[in-house]
């Protein structure tokens, strides 16, 4: 299943570079990174977090902060998108 349609990344895609990455990815961004290419509109961020969690099990919950597991929080996340583009999706998604 395609995630992020601009930068054409499966969940596959996602997964793999979890497990292959070294360091291990830790945000999003850090997996664009891993996978050479970067955030584009932000919408796929909090689908790849969730599928890194996936991908990491039980470590992604249980590890402290300062671990290169640890999770990011929706601020983080949010970060990633360029300005503006997410309260424009929740306008759109408001109307619907």
């Amino acid at each position: 299943m395609i995630v992020c349609s601009c930068n054409v990344l499966s969940d596959a895609d996602v997964r793999s570079a979890v497990d292959a990455a070294a360091p291990l990815p830790r945000t999003p961004r850090d997996l664009y990174g891993c996978l050479g290419c970067s955030a584009q509109c932000g919408r796929c961020a909090r689908t790849i977090r969730k599928i890194m969690d996936e991908a990491l099990g039980a470590c992604a919950k249980a590890c402290c902060a300062g671990c290169p597991h640890s999770t990011m929080d929706d601020a983080d996340i949010d970060a990633l998108a360029p300005s503006g583009v997410l309260e424009d999706l929740a306008k759109v998604a408001a109307a619907a």
